[in-house]
C-alpha cells in the first residue's frame, strides 16, 4: 500500500490554542461513560449466546452471524455518525444514539422470549446503532485537547470499551438473577435513557470546536480520497477488529476448545478480563504515542499480537499459559488502539476529523465482523481447533507491522 498520500508537513496551529479548556477532563470522562453505556448495549447479545444457541438450536454458522450482525451495523454506521458529529457536535449525537439504542435492546429481549432467530438477527441489526458511539467521542475528545495530548485524550475516551466487560460480567448474572432475562434488557434500556439525559444536561462542546456546515456526503467522499485514511483504516481494523472479534467470540472459543475446563460463567469472566486488559492498555498506547511517536508504539503492539496469536494457535493446555497469553494479546490490541487512534486527529484535516475518524472507526468495527465468521467456517470439530483463523490473524498483523514500519519520518504529524 502506497504511503505517498500521507501528509509530511507539520500539523497546523492548534485550534485549541487561546481557548479555556479547563473542563477538558470531566467532559472526556463523561463521553467515556456514555460510550461505555453504548458498548454495554452493543455487546448485550454475546454474553447470552449459549442461551440463544440452546433455545433455538443454532449451528456454528448461525451463532457467528448472530454475533457479527451488531458489529457490522455498528461499524458501517460510524462513517455517517462521525460526519454528523462534525456538524451537530458530541452532545447532540451521544444523546440521540443512546436514545435510539434503547428500543433495540427491548427488541432483542422480545426475540429471545419468542425464540425467533430471524427476529433476533433483525434486532441485532438495529442494536448495531449503539456501537456507533465510538465515532462520536473521537472528534469530541480531540477538540478538548492540544494536538500533542490527543493520544491521551483518545486513550481515555477509548476506555469506554469496558462496556464490553460490563456486558460480559453483569448481563448473564442479571439474567440468571432476580431481574430475569426480560428484566435485564429493560434495565439496560433504562440505563441508556438515563445516560442520554445526563449527556444532554451536562455535556458541553469544546470552545475550540468548529461546527462544519459543509454537505456531509462530500466530506465523507473527501475523507475517503485521503491516503492516510486508508492506511489508518487498515491498521486500526487489525487492532480494534481483533479486540471486537475476541470480545464477542472468546466465550464461544473457550467453551468449545476447553469444554471440561471452562464453563459459561468462567468464559464470561475471562472475556471480561480480556476486555479490561485492552481497556487499561489503550490510554498507555495513546500517552506513549504522544511521547515516542505512534509508529514505534504501534509496531510494538503488532509484534505482541503476532506472538500471542501464534501461541494460542497451538492450543496449549488450559491454565496459566492460556490465561496470560490472552491477557497479553488484549494488552497488545489495546496498546495499538491507543497509538493508532492518537495518530488520526493529527493527520486528518481539521474540517474532516469526524469524517476520517468515523471511517477509521468503521474499519475497526468491520475488522471484528469477519473473524468470527472465519473462525466458524474453518473450525475443525475433530481437534476442536480454530488454528486457521488464528494464523490468519498472525499474517494480517505481520502485514500491519510492515505498513507501520513503512510510515517512517512522520513524527511531526504522528
Amino acid at each position: 500500500m502506497s504511503t505517498s498520500a500521507t501528509p509530511t508537513s507539520p500539523a497546523p496551529t492548534s485550534p485549541a490554542a487561546g481557548h479555556d479548556l479547563r473542563q477538558q477532563l470531566p467532559q472526556v470522562i463523561l463521553a467515556t461513560i456514555a460510550s461505555m453505556t453504548g458498548f454495554w448495549a452493543w455487546m448485550s447479545i454475546a454474553p447470552l449466546q449459549k442461551t440463544y444457541a440452546t433455545s433455538m438450536g443454532l449451528s456454528e454458522g448461525q451463532i457467528a452471524i448472530m454475533l457479527a450482525m451488531p458489529v457490522l451495523v455498528g461499524s458501517l454506521g460510524r462513517i455517517l455518525v462521525g460526519a454528523l458529529t462534525d456538524r451537530y457536535g458530541g452532545r447532540t449525537m451521544f444523546a440521540t444514539i443512546l436514545l435510539l439504542a434503547a428500543p433495540a435492546v427491548i427488541l432483542v429481549s422480545v426475540a429471545g422470549e419468542m425464540k425467533s432467530y430471524p427476529l433476533l438477527l433483525a434486532a441485532g441489526f438495529y442494536l448495531g446503532i449503539a456501537g456507533t458511539v465510538f465515532a462520536i467521542g473521537i472528534p469530541f475528545s480531540s477538540a478538548w485537547y492540544e494536538p500533542e495530548k490527543r493520544g491521551l485524550a483518545n486513550g481515555i475516551f477509548g476506555m469506554g470499551m469496558c462496556g464490553t466487560a460490563v456486558a460480559a460480567l453483569v448481563t448473564p448474572r442479571l439474567a440468571k438473577g432476580s431481574l430475569g432475562y426480560a428484566g435485564t434488557h429493560y434495565a439496560i434500556a433504562g440505563v441508556l435513557v438515563v445516560m442520554a439525559a445526563v449527556v444532554w444536561f451536562l455535556m458541553k462542546e469544546s470552545p475550540a470546536w468548529d461546527r462544519q456546515v459543509n454537505p456531509i456526503i462530500p466530506r465523507i467522499t473527501a475523507a475517503l480520497k485521503l491516503g492516510i485514511t486508508w492506511q489508518m483504516c487498515f491498521l486500526y481494523a487489525i487492532v480494534f477488529g481483533g479486540f471486537v472479534a475476541f470480545s464477542t467470540f472468546l466465550p464461544k472459543y473457550l467453551t468449545t476448545v476447553y469444554p471440561t475446563e471452562v464453563d459459561v460463567i468462567g468464559a464470561g469472566n475471562r472475556m471480561a478480563m480480556f476486555v479490561l486488559a485492552a481497556v487499561v492498555a489503550r490510554p498507555f498506547g495513546g500517552t506513549l504515542a504522544d511521547k515516542f511517536g505512534a509508529r514505534i508504539i504501534s509496531a510494538i503492539a503488532f509484534v505482541g499480537i503476532i506472538v500471542t496469536a501464534a501461541i494460542v494457535s497451538f492450543q496449549p493446555p488450559e491454565g496459566i499459559v492460556t490465561g496470560v497469553t490472552f491477557l497479553l494479546m488484549a494488552a497488545s490490541l489495546g496498546l495499538g488502539q491507543g497509538s493508532i487512534f492518537g495518530w488520526v486527529p493529527r493527520v486528518a484535516p481539521k474540517d474532516k476529523v469526524g469524517a476520517v475518524s468515523g471511517t477509521v472507526a468503521a474499519a475497526g468495527g468491520l475488522g471484528g465482523y469477519f473473524p468470527p465468521l472465519l473462525m466458524a467456517a474453518t473450525y475443525n470439530p475433530e481437534t476442536r481447533s480454530y488454528a486457521f483463523g488464528l494464523w490468519a490473524l498472525v499474517i494480517t498483523a505481520a502485514l500491519g507491522l510492515v505498513l507501520t514500519l513503512l510510515l517512517k519520518g512522520r513524527r511531526t504529524t504522528a
